[in-house]
C-alpha cells in the first residue's frame, strides 16, 4: 500500500514522549531509544489489534526520531489494510505509516481526507460524493476507529471509499 502521511500532534495518546520519560526518570535508569521505540510499537500494535480487523502476523515498528510506523503481516482485505494504516497513523506522534501488509483480496485503494476545523461527515460526503446524506458510508468505512459520526477532530485522517 505504501507510505501515508499524518499530522504528528493529532490522534490517540497511546504513549508519552521521550522527554516526559527523561524528566521523571534518573539518567542512569533512562530507557534507550530502542526500548522506547519498541514500547511505542507494541502500544500501536495493541491498539490496531483492538480494531479486530482480522490481520495475521502483525508486526509494528516505530521510529521515534522520524515518527514513522511500519506495518508488516497479512490483511484479509484492502479495507482492513487501510483501516490498519489509519489506526496506526491516527496516533499522536506518528507522522507516517509505511503499510507493507500483504492483502489477500486486493481491491481499489480508497482516497483519504484530512479533517480540518469545521468539517462534518456530511460536508465531507458532499465534497467526495456530491451528496451529504452519504455520510454514513464514510462513517462505516472508518469504524471501529470512529464510534460516533459526530466525533471527528481536526488532524484526523479518514478513509473515503469509492461509491
Amino acid at each position: 500500500m505504501g507510505l501515508i502521511s499524518f499530522i504528528k500532534d493529532a490522534g490517540e495518546k497511546l504513549f508519552g514522549g521521550s522527554s516526559a520519560v527523561a524528566a521523571t526518570t534518573p539518567a542512569a535508569a533512562a530507557p534507550s531509544a530502542e526500548e522506547l521505540n519498541a514500547k511505542a510499537g507494541a502500544a500501536i500494535r495493541t491498539y490496531i489489534e483492538t480494531q479486530k480487523l482480522g490481520l495475521t502476523n502483525l508486526a509494528v515498528t516505530y521510529d521515534g526520531s522520524s515518527g514513522k510506523v511500519t506495518l508488516t503481516g497479512g490483511a484479509p482485505t484492502q479495507e482492513a489494510s487501510e483501516k490498519a494504516s489509519l489506526a496506526a497513523g491516527n496516533v499522536s506522534s506518528v507522522t507516517q505509516v509505511d503499510n507493507q501488509l500483504t492483502v489477500a483480496a486486493a481491491a481499489n485503494a480508497s482516497q483519504y481526507h484530512d479533517v480540518v476545523s469545521g468539517d462534518t461527515l456530511s460536508a465531507i460526503a458532499k465534497k467526495y460524493y456530491g451528496d451529504a446524506n452519504k455520510y454514513m458510508k464514510i462513517f462505516e468505512a472508518n469504524k471501529p476507529m470512529l464510534s460516533d459520526p459526530n466525533k471527528i477532530y481536526p488532524g484526523q485522517k479518514l478513509r473515503i471509499p469509492a461509491l
